[in-house]
């Protein structure tokens, strides 16, 4: 079975995208003793968030620059009628920076505060792996504040992604008021 099951969207310009949805795993004995994360690329680097916090992945689409935003911040898309941040992750991981292409896609993500967007090279899949398999970032580097843990895979790490400390409370204060003058300044 493939990772993510394709469906074809068609946008307002009749260019045929396509959506990853993400298959939910209805074994309860399973989902208890096993971590499910979903495995994304950028460069030649791998990361995962935790699958209950991804909503889909979409294909990539034209960022609208949202003045005032901090710069973590790429802008904005309009996904279905919600009007949502694009944050640049490479940024944040002091990866170099390079527009975003037609083939990257955008993970769409929940926070407590929000739903967000990751532009990210690809999405590899969903991977399950016993919490005993996961080495925490504290037993690593104490102090990484993005980065909840780490796997091992037969070709590599993967560094776990933690979603809620991705932005600051100064860039998530400075992202809701500069979301707020867009909002005043399209009524």
């Amino acid at each position: 079975m493939p990772p993510f099951t394709p469906v074809i969207l068609l946008s307002c310009w009749g260019q045929r995208l396509v959506e990853y949805v993400i298959p939910l795993y209805l074994d309860q004995t399973a989902m208890s003793e096993l971590t499910q994360l979903v495995v994304f690329r950028l460069d030649e680097e791998r990361y995962a968030l935790r699958l209950d916090v991804v909503e889909r992945i979409v294909q990539a689409a034209e960022v609208t620059p949202l003045p005032n935003a901090p710069t973590i911040v790429l802008g904005l898309i309009d996904l279905e009628g919600r009007v949502l941040p694009v944050l640049n992750v490479r940024r944040r991981f002091r990866l170099p920076e390079r527009e975003i292409g037609p083939a990257d896609q955008f993970l769409i993500a929940q926070t407590e505060r929000r739903t967000v967007v990751l532009a990210v090279d690809e999405a590899e899949g969903v991977i399950e792996r016993s919490p005993s398999e996961i080495v925490g970032a504290a037993q690593i580097v104490p102090g990484l504040g993005q980065i909840q843990g780490v796997i091992k895979l037969d070709d590599g790490l993967v560094l776990i992604h933690d979603l809620e400390s991705f932005l600051s409370l100064d860039e998530a204060r400075s992202l809701n008021e500069a979301m707020s003058q867009e909002v005043a300044h399209e009524t």
